[in-house]
């Protein structure tokens, strides 16, 4: 399987963000590796014990159970809990990329990709085990998550997004002059607030109406496809 390199950064981005997202793709290239087969079975069994139970209410002994270890073998590789939750995260961060990529991939136009990009990711955080187990289960600790972090999960979220339109903009398919970084924050924030707070108005089961409402709003912020140049006949 081909390497996944980090996107090309924007001068802007704060050094929070790009750790961050840094860290998404080493976590990733770590656990490929397979040089740590029993730290992947630590990190499944974490993913289904704080899907199962939530966060708050498990702990490393729970971990260590569900993955046949003993809590001293937990420990030599995540040194609390806290740090064991955070690398369970960043794996999900880089399903959640590689989840996308796949969606957008069929979709012809940079349109397209737009609303096959928000549609999916609502099936794909809902769907998620641990980001959907929060939604459900821990409600509180998931706006929390969202809230209380100075805008780090957004933020790497949305600079995934923008170097996805950055891409699109060199392909000359999105004009240049479209704000990439203002326009995946907006869209990003979108998603995130329908995740967050349950709407009266959007079925979010309903992939018809997300990708009317992606088609009708989110595309328009890509602004008029640029005018292909004419070749000069040889």
């Amino acid at each position: 399987m081909e390497k996944v390199k980090p996107p090309p950064s924007p001068p802007d981005r704060t050094p929070d963000t790009a750790s961050l997202l840094e860290r998404v793709y080493g976590a990733a290239g770590e656990s490929a590796g397979a040089g740590d087969e029993l730290r992947s079975r630590i990190l499944d069994a974490a993913c289904e014990q704080f899907a199962t139970l939530g966060v708050r209410r498990s702990t490393i002994d729970d971990v260590a159970r569900r993955a046949g270890v003993s809590r001293i073998t937990v420990y030599r590789r995540f040194a609390t809990k806290d740090d064991l939750v955070e690398q369970v995260i960043l794996r999900e961060f880089r399903r959640y990329f590689d989840q996308f990529r796949a969606d957008v991939h069929p979709a012809d136009t940079p349109g397209a990709r737009v609303v096959a990009g928000f549609v999916g990711s609502l099936r794909a955080i809902r769907g998620n085990p641990i980001i959907g187990g929060l939604l459900s289960a821990e409600p509180d600790m998931f706006v929390g998550s969202i809230m209380g972090d100075q805008g780090r999960t957004v933020a790497v979220v949305r600079e995934f997004t923008a170097a996805q339109l950055r891409r699109e903009q060199r392909a000359g398919l999105i004009a240049a002059e479209v704000d990439a970084d203002m326009v995946a924050e907006l869209m990003v924030r979108l998603c995130a607030s329908f995740l967050a707070i349950p709407s009266q108005i959007v079925d979010l089961d309903d992939e018809t109406q997300l990708a009317a409402l992606a088609e009708r709003y989110l595309v328009p912020m890509l602004g008029p496809a640029p005018k292909k140049k004419q070749q000069k006949e040889q």
